[in-house]
């Protein structure tokens, strides 16, 4: 079976070698359950939000810090070295030492007493999981063509519906586990809490995870027809910017877009508490109704949305992901706006969930645009840029937009439904207006590539 896994075939005109699609569908696998991971380590501390308020008193916009800004300092800053690193060094390493950095980073949130050290525990998470996707992408790209890379990548974006999914369920259900022990032997090293074993129990096993990676054979690079740098040697991050910079609206425009999702997707960080204070469902009664949802939903979204832009690629619309990614906007944002506002906690829950549907169309739709006009030689570069810029976006206007509003303009917790609402509009009413415009920046750097 491993020789079978690690047979290299020639598969284009160009006699670029890409690996056997077996040995890319386990590569591709492997790196779903990675990307599990690491939205479920991400995902634990929003999940344990009144637990953890209720235990030191934190008010919502010191647990927005914690979600989302100590999380996206390193999550953010270091995704352009590490993407750097990625075009040069052995792909595998970087996910192996990354795994390995947030999964004990999380597991030393459960021991934290002080806001502080949660607060470092929470940027170690983002500076471990800043290694995953850069990495990740670059080796989709190597391994399979452009015309069939969609699937691949819709299978990798359903680690995002999948994991928040399992982290509703998994976390809501150790919770309870947790509150049936007899903690007094753990008390000794400071664990009282249930919360606190959640960390423990949710970090440890990716540490094992990691010892996987160093057992990967790395798939060799290929390169692209656009030449980035002028010396004729491996780009660097100077490079880099100068062709983006030259290129702005194509690779800018792109982003900008796919920030709008994330911005969503991240104000998703206050969904248990808003239909707790707006409908009255406990923290776990949402988690498993939203869990058991999402964990079927997003992954049939993804896989459907990558076979769909493939089959338009095959036909030779060449920007069907670009076209995709508004279409999911188009659907995301007024959902987004409309579902925190009904009277009727079903409808709201449904609309919610339609919105999750126009986030899984531009989580395919955004990346898979984003590598159709990325010279090989900075992809790695590229990709962390791109990452970096939505994760900004997402974590810092997300949880904290909401806690600002709810916190500071409606100085009531209970009016919580209509920070919810105006984030979409006021963050994605605009960016969806500059997307036609970016629709032909695009299409003229498609045909460089």
């Amino acid at each position: 079976m491993a020789e079978q896994l690690e047979k290299t075939e020639h598969v284009d005109e160009n006699t670029q070698v890409y690996p056997s699609r077996y040995y890319g569908w386990f590569v591709v696998i492997l790196l779903t359950i990675t990307y599990i991971f690491s939205y479920i380590d991400r995902q634990v501390l929003a999940m344990l939000t009144e637990d953890i308020k209720a235990d030191f008193g934190y008010s919502d916009q010191k647990m927005a810090l914690l979600t989302g800004t100590a999380f996206m300092l390193f999550y953010a800053t270091m995704g352009i070295p590490l993407g750097w690193l990625s075009d040069r060094k052995p792909r595998k390493w970087i996910i192996a030492v990354g795994v390995f950095v947030w999964s004990i980073a999380t597991a030393l949130s459960g021991v934290a007493k002080s806001f502080a050290g949660l607060f470092l525990a929470r940027v170690a998470v983002g500076a471990g999981e800043a290694t995953l996707s850069p990495a990740a992408m670059s080796l989709i790209s190597d391994l399979f063509k452009p015309e069939s890379r969609a699937k691949a990548i819709g299978v990798y974006s359903t680690a995002l519906g999948i994991g928040s999914g399992i982290a509703y369920l998994l976390i809501s259900g150790i919770l309870e586990w947790a509150g049936t022990l007899d903690l007094t032997s753990l008390a000794t090293f400071g664990i009282d809490r249930p919360w606190q074993v959640v960390f423990l129990v949710v970090g440890f096993p990716g540490i094992f995870l990691a010892l996987i990676y160093v057992f990967l054979k790395e798939p060799e690079r290929i390169a692209s027809k656009q030449a980035i740098s002028e010396s004729g040697e491996a780009a660097t991050i100077f490079d880099t910017m100068k062709f983006l910079k030259k290129n702005w609206v194509a690779f800018i425009g792109v982003m900008l877009m796919v920030s709008v999702m994330t911005v969503v997707a991240y104000t998703g960080f206050w969904l248990p508490s808003l239909f707790a204070r707006t409908w009255g469902w406990d923290p776990a009664t949402f988690s498993y109704y939203n869990g058991s949802v999402l964990i079927i939903l997003a992954p049939v979204c993804n896989i459907l949305w990558g076979i769909l832009i493939d089959k338009w690629s095959h036909k030779g619309r060449k920007d069907a992901a670009f076209r995709f990614t508004q279409m999911g906007l188009l659907l995301l944002v007024p959902t987004a706006v409309i579902f925190p506002l009904v009277p009727d906690v079903w409808t709201a829950f449904f609309l919610s969930q339609v919105s999750n549907v126009g986030i899984t169309m531009v989580t395919t739709g955004g990346i898979t645009a984003l590598l159709a006009i990325v010279p090989g030689e900075i992809r790695g570069q590229t990709v962390a840029l791109y990452y970096m810029v939505i994760s900004i976006a997402g974590l810092f206007v997300g949880p904290n937009g909401v806690a600002y509003l709810t916190n500071v303009v409606f100085a009531d917790e209970s009016l919580i439904r209509y920070s919810m609402a105006l984030i979409p509009i006021l963050y994605g009413g605009p960016i969806i207006l500059f997307s036609f415009f970016v629709g032909k920046a695009y299409r003229k750097q498609l045909e460089k590539v």
